[in-house]
């Protein structure tokens, strides 16, 4: 097994494929074992139609930045390329697949089954009953800096929900797997470095003790004045 999944998101025209609405931007982030390779596919995609004004306050493309745009066709080729036959990891999944799937069947392609997506919306309620869902506030949830997203952004989405989703697996860093024996022999340190080593006892000096005694003592209600009221009492201090 690879370990080779593909983080996806898209914005689109509207809320409903079915109605007609389009993917206008589609980012495509690579992982293994949950961590980002730095391998992305990003498009932006002209949508031949109108966008809802709703959808275009979310994300802030107009019609007429994405005139001249290459269209769905034309980079559906690379896209499913780099989606594979690996599993899709996107928030709100069925979302995204209904989308894409309605592209592919305007080019008479065959759609991707929905047992390849993993949702991190559904992960989340797992983990989190009960509680909010939405990507903002899992990255609140585990302290993921979002100050640069002030419109959705499929790009910088896919970027946060990489973090988002290695967190909701467990939140293992690369370089943490287990290595093996001959790695671990390789960093250990030698046996014979420690096998004659002396402890070194510290003992203070008359000076340094008494020091220590006025400071635990001039601290009101100290703990270990409470516990060894002989040794840090203030006659003791003297």
């Amino acid at each position: 097994m690879s370990g080779r999944e593909v983080l996806l998101d898209t914005e689109t025209t509207g809320l409903d494929p079915l109605a007609g609405h389009r993917i206008l931007e589609i980012c495509c982030l690579e992982l293994r074992n949950h961590v980002p390779t730095g391998r992305v596919l990003h498009r932006l995609i002209d949508p031949g139609r109108d966008i809802d004004p709703e959808a275009e306050r979310i994300h802030g493309f107009t019609r007429a930045a994405l005139i001249g745009k290459p269209a769905f066709a034309e980079i559906v080729d690379e896209l499913l390329a780099f989606l594979g036959d690996d599993p899709i990891v996107a928030h709100n999944a069925p979302f995204d697949l209904a989308f894409l799937n309605a592209e592919l069947a305007r080019l008479e392609l065959p759609p991707i089954a929905s047992t390849r997506a993993i949702d991190t919306v559904k992960l989340a309620r797992e983990r989190f009953p009960g509680l909010p869902a939405s990507l903002d506030a899992l990255c609140r949830r585990f302290g993921i800096d979002t100050s640069m997203r002030t419109t959705h952004n499929a790009l910088l989405d896919c970027q946060l929900l990489a973090e988002v989703y290695l967190q909701l697996r467990g939140g293992r860093q690369p370089g943490l797997g287990l290595a093996s024996p001959s790695r671990l022999r390789l960093h250990a340190i030698p046996a014979a470095s420690n096998e004659h080593r002396t402890p070194r006892l510290i003992v203070p000096s008359e000076k340094e003790l008494s020091a220590h005694c006025a400071f635990i003592s001039s601290i009101p209600n100290a703990l270990w004045a409470r516990v060894l009221p002989k040794l840090y009492s203030p006659e003791a201090s003297r």
